[in-house]
C-alpha cells in the first residue's frame, strides 16, 4: 500500500469527480447532516442549501418521499437497502438514480444513515469506459447486495458512526472503535498510513480511492485477506469539513482473481518462448515459483523430448510406469537441494504414489494437507522422498497431469513449504490452467522436435557420409543446422570424383526450412551427381539444373496444394579441379563466391559472374577457369556463414576472410576456426562450409603424347603405353592396356581427321585418355554373332573398371579406368 500523503490530484480522483456517486449522511429522522462535493455535482445543491433539511425534498416522486419517511422509524427500517428512484436537480429536471442506504450505529445506540446516489446514465459509461470504471471505488462498483463497511469519523478522525459490517471486516469491535481514532483502536504502521490518507482528504476535499489494507489481527495470526477502502469528506451547511466517510469492502477474492489473471497473462509470455521441450518445462516451473508454489517440478515422458508420440493413459492399477525425465525444477531457495533428481535426470515414479495415480486416472491430485503419517506410500516405496518432505516442511501439494490431445506428456507438481497457507480449490484451478497452456506449448515443441528430427535424419541420409578428394584434394567440412526456431534448412555440399584424377566440388542452398526443404535438397543433389557423371562443364551443368527447377515450378503450378511441390528456390556453386594442370573451372547460380587462400595466407574472393538463382531462367551461366597455386585452399560456403541480421554480407565475408587467413593451420582446425567466428552459436539459417586443399600430380604420374591420324600409329601407341607401364611397375596391366589403347586409337583415326592425344595417368587408378577432333559420341553396342564390327567398346568395358567420354573445346575425349591391383 502506498504510504505517501501527497495532495496531488490523481487520475482516479478526477474520474471519481466526473462520474462517481454522491454520498450524504442523514440523521435518524432523515435530515441531511453531511454533504459531499460529489453530491453537489449530481443535484446542483450546495451544502448550505441542503444540510439541515429533510432528504425527502431531494426525491422527485411523492411515493419515494413517503419511502424516505422510513428513516424516522429506524427500528422498523432494514439496516441496508437499495432501490431505483428519481431525484430533483436544482434546475428542476429529474434524474434517474440508484439509492443504496445503510444504517450506522453510534454512541448510546443512536442511528444514522449513509446514502450513496448513483446516476443511472453514468453506469453504462463506467462499464464501457474500462479504465474509468476501474478507477472508481471498489465498494461503489460492486452489486448492491454485497455487504459494505461504512465508518464516519469527525475532523479529529475519531469514529462517530459505524455499521456492523465494518467490524466483521477489519477485526475491530464496534465498542473498541467508537470514540477512538484508528491508531488508538488498532495501533500500528498500517493505521498511521490510513490516517495520513484521511488527513489528506480533510485538507484537500478530494477523495482517496481504493486504498488497500489488511484486517487488524494479532501478529501471530496470519491472514491473506485484503480490504479496499475509499475516503470521502463530508461538509456541513457552511461547506466546512464535518468529517470523513470511509466505505470499505473485502477485496480478497477480487485481489486473488486479479493475481491469477496476472499469472495467466505471465504464462502467455513466459512459457513456450522456444520450441525446446526441456526449456518449456523449466519455464513452467520458473513461473509457478513463487507466484503459486514454493517448490515445483515438471517431469516429462522420455519419449516427449525425442518428438515421439505421447503416452496413452495407463488404464490399469498394475500398469507399467513409463520412464520419465525431469524437465523443470524450481524452488524459492535455489541454493538448497530440495529435489531428489536434477534437471535432465531420469525420475523414479513409485507405483502407488500420487504421481502414478495421476497417470492412471488422468485427473489432478489435490492434497491441501499432505499426509506423511506412517504407512503412506512414501514410507513404503520412497523413503528418500519422505525424508525430503520432512526436511523442507512440505505440507500442501498439487499434482497435475500434462495432457495433449487425449494423451499424457508428463506431470507437474506444486508444493508449499514456507507459505503456511494450504492450497485451495482456486489454486488447483489456476495450476490446471497453467499446465494446460504449458501442455499446448509442449505439444507444439514435441511435434516440431519430431519434424526436425525427421528432417535431420533425411538430410543426414542424403548428405555424403564419407567425403574424399582423392588424389586431387584434401577436404574438411562443417554443417550446422539452423536454430530450434527456424529448423533444418536445405543446405548441401558434395565432393564428386571425376575421371582423370579430377574432382567436382558443389555447395547449394535451398530457400526455406523443414522436411520439404531437406527433400528438395536431396532431389537437387541427386541431379547434380547425375549430371556430374556425364562430365559436363560447370556452366552447362547449371543450365541443366536450372531446367530441372523450372520444370518443378510447372509441377507446383499444376498442383498447388501438394506440399511436395513447394517452391524450389535455390542457389548453387559448382567447380571442377584438375590436379594435373592445377586449373579450377567454376560457375555459380546466385551463390556467394568462393574464397581462395594461397599458401601464404592471402585470401581473395574471385570475381565470378553471379548468375541468377536456379529456376529463374533469364540469363545464361558463365564458367571461369583459374590456375591455383599448389597447396591452395578453396572455401565453398552457404550464405548462413556470412549473413546476419546485424550486418551485411560484405562484413560477413571480411570476417570469414580474416578467419581463413591462417597459413600452416591443419585443414580441420581451420574449418573449426572459421565456424567459431559466427556471431550467434545458434544461427537462424543453416551453415555449410567446405574447405578443399588442392593437390597436384607430379610429372612422373602423367605421360601424354600427340599422334598423327595414321593407321600405322596404332602399334606405336601400344608400344608407348607398354613402355610407360613398365616404368611404373604395372606390367600386369600391359596386356589389357594394349587392347584398350589399340581400340581407342583405332576409333579416333576412323572417326577423326586431326591430331590424336594419348594420355596415361597413374593416381588411385590407371586412367587412359584418348582425344580426337570428332564430336561423335561413342555408343556401346551388343553385336550379333554374324556382325563383323561393333565389338571394340564392348571389349573395352569388359577390360576396364569403368569408361566414359566428354566433349572438349575441339572434339571429344574417351577415358578408361583400370584398377592398379588386379581384382581377386
Amino acid at each position: 500500500m502506498d504510504t505517501s500523503t501527497h495532495t496531488e490530484i490523481t487520475a482516479a480522483q478526477v474520474a471519481f469527480q466526473t462520474v462517481g456517486p454522491a454520498i450524504l449522511l442523514l440523521d435518524a429522522e432523515g435530515t441531511v447532516v453531511g454533504w459531499t462535493q460529489s453530491a453537489q455535482r449530481l443535484v446542483g445543491y450546495s451544502a448550505a442549501e441542503v444540510v439541515g433539511r429533510p432528504s425527502a425534498l431531494l426525491l422527485a416522486d411523492a411515493e419515494d418521499r413517503a419511502t424516505a419517511s422510513a428513516f424516522s422509524e429506524a427500528s422498523s427500517a432494514p439496516r441496508r437497502w437499495s432501490r431505483f428512484t428519481k431525484v430533483r436537480h436544482r434546475d428542476g429536471r429529474r434524474i434517474d438514480v440508484r439509492l443504496v442506504v445503510q444504517s450506522l450505529a453510534g454512541p448510546d445506540g443512536r442511528t444514522r444513515w449513509v446514502v450513496t446516489v448513483t446516476d443511472n446514465a453514468a453506469l453504462p459509461s463506467w462499464e464501457a469506459g474500462g479504465s474509468v470504471a476501474e478507477s472508481l471505488p471498489v465498494a461503489l462498483r460492486l452489486p448492491s447486495n454485497l455487504p459494505v463497511g461504512v465508518v464516519i469519523r469527525d475532523t479529529q478522525l475519531c469514529c462517530t458512526w459505524v455499521n456492523d459490517t465494518q467490524g466483521a471486516r477489519d477485526g475491530i469491535p464496534v465498542q473498541q472503535r467508537l470514540g477512538r481514532t484508528l491508531s488508538e483502536a488498532a495501533p500500528g504502521p498500517q493505521s498511521e498510513t490510513l490516517e495520513a490518507l484521511m488527513h489528506q482528504v480533510l485538507e484537500s476535499g478530494l477523495p482517496a480511492i481504493n486504498a488497500e489494507y489488511h484486517p487488524f489481527v494479532p501478529t501471530q495470526v496470519r491472514t491473506e485477506r485484503t480490504l479496499t477502502a475509499s475516503y470521502f469528506r463530508l461538509d456541513d451547511a457552511e461547506g466546512r469539513a464535518l468529517g470523513v466517510c470511509v466505505v470499505s469492502v473485502d477485496a480478497t477474492d477480487s485481489r486473488r482473481a486479479r493475481e491469477r489473471l496476472a499469472i495467466l497473462g505471465e504464462a502467455s509470455t513466459r512459457i513456450g518462448t522456444t520450441l525446446d521441450v526441456m526449456r518449456t518445462g523449466q519455464e513452467l516451473a520458473d513461473l509457478a515459483v513463487p507466484l503459486l508454489a514454493d517448490y515445483a517440478t515438471v517431469d516429462l515422458a522420455e519419449s516427449v523430448p525425442l518428438g515421439e508420440e505421447p503416452l496413452a493413459r495407463l488404464g490399469s492399477q498394475d500398469g507399467d510406469i513409463p520412464a520419465f525425465r525431469r524437465a523443470g525444477v524450481a524452488s524459492i531457495h535455489p541454493e538448497v537441494p530440495v529435489s531428489l533428481f536434477a534437471r535432465g535426470e531420469p525420475v523414479f515414479v513409485p507405483p502407488a504414489s500420487s504421481y502414478a495415480c495421476v497417470l492412471r486416472s488422468g485427473k489432478s491430485h489435490f492434497e491441501p494437507m499432505l499426509d506423511t503419517f506412517p504407512g503412506t506410500w512414501a514410507e513404503q516405496q520412497d523413503p528418500a522422498r519422505l525424508q525430503k518432505i520432512h526436511d523442507h516442511g512440505m505440507h500442501s501439494v498439487m499434482v497435475v497431469p500434462i495432457h495433449a490431445r487425449g494423451a499424457v506428456l508428463g506431470v507437474a507438481a506444486f508444493v508449499r513449504t514456507e507459505n503456511d497457507m494450504p492450497f485451495e480449490e482456486d489454486d488447483l484451478l489456476l495450476a490446471e490452467e497453467l499446465v494446460s497452456w504449458a501442455a499446448l506449448c509442449l505439444d507444439n515443441a514435441r511435434q516440431y522436435a519430431r519434424e526436425r528430427a525427421a528432417a535431420l535424419a533425411l538430410q543426414r541420409h542424403l548428405m555424403p557420409h564419407r567425403v574424399s578428394g582423392g588424389s586431387a584434394a584434401e577436404v574438411a567440412w562443417r554443417y550446422l543446422p539452423a536454430d530450434d526456431h527456424h529448423g533444418v534448412g536445405g543446405d548441401w555440399f558434395d565432393v564428386i570424383p571425376l575421371p582423370g584424377a579430377r574432382v567436382a566440388l558443389v555447395v547449394g542452398d535451398i530457400v526455406g526450412h523443414g522436411i520439404n526443404a531437406a527433400a528438395t535438397m536431396g532431389r537437387l543433389r541427386t541431379a547434380v551427381r547425375t549430371l556430374a557423371d556425364m562430365d559436363m562443364p560447370p556452366d552447362e551443368l547449371l543450365a541443366h539444373l536450372d531446367d530441372l527447377v523450372i520444370r518443378h515450378f510447372a509441377e507446383a503450378d499444376a498442383d498447388p496444394g501438394d506440399p511436395a511441390t513447394a517452391t524450389m528456390a535455390a542457389t548453387c556453386l559448382y567447380a571442377v579441379y584438375d590436379p594435373s594442370t592445377r586449373r579450377c573451372t567454376m560457375a555459380r547460380a546466385g551463390h556467394p563466391p568462393p574464397a581462395i587462400i594461397d599458401p601464404h595466407g592471402g585470401v581473395t574472393f574471385p570475381d565470378l559472374p553471379a548468375g541468377a538463382p536456379l529456376g529463374v531462367g533469364l540469363v545464361p551461366f558463365e564458367s571461369v577457369e583459374l590456375e591455383l597455386p599448389e597447396a591452395s585452399v578453396l572455401a565453398l560456403y552457404t550464405d548462413g556463414l556470412v549473413e546476419a541480421r546485424d550486418h551485411d554480407i560484405d562484413t560477413g565475408m571480411d570476417r570469414l576472410g580474416t578467419a581463413l587467413a591462417r597459413p600452416g593451420l591443419p585443414l580441420e582446425d581451420l574449418c573449426s576456426s572459421a565456424i567459431d567466428t559466427l556471431p550467434a552459436k545458434a544461427p537462424s539459417d543453416d551453415v555449410t562450409l567446405l574447405l578443399v586443399q588442392t593437390r597436384s600430380l607430379s610429372p612422373s604420374q602423367v605421360a601424354s603424347w600427340q599422334l598423327p591420324a595414321d593407321p600405322a600409329v596404332v602399334s606405336r601407341a601400344r608400344a608407348l603405353a607398354t613402355r610407360q607401364l613398365t616404368q611404373w611397375g604395372l606390367e600386369h596391366l600391359v596386356e589389357s592396356t594394349e587392347l584398350i589403347v589399340s581400340e581407342l586409337v583405332t576409333n579416333a583415326i576412323r572417326h577423326g581427321n586431326g591430331t590424336i592425344g594419348l594420355r596415361l595417368i597413374r593416381h588411385e587408378v590407371l586412367t587412359c585418355e584418348v582425344s580426337d577432333t570428332s564430336d561423335s559420341h561413342p555408343r556401346l553396342r551388343h553385336p550379333r554373332t554374324t556382325d563383323e564390327n561393333g565389338r571394340g567398346l564392348l571389349l573395352v568395358s569388359k577390360l576396364s573398371r569403368r569408361w566414359g567420354s566428354r566433349f572438349t573445346l575441339d572434339g571429344k575425349l574417351i577415358w578408361v579406368e583400370q584398377q592398379l591391383t588386379p581384382s581377386p
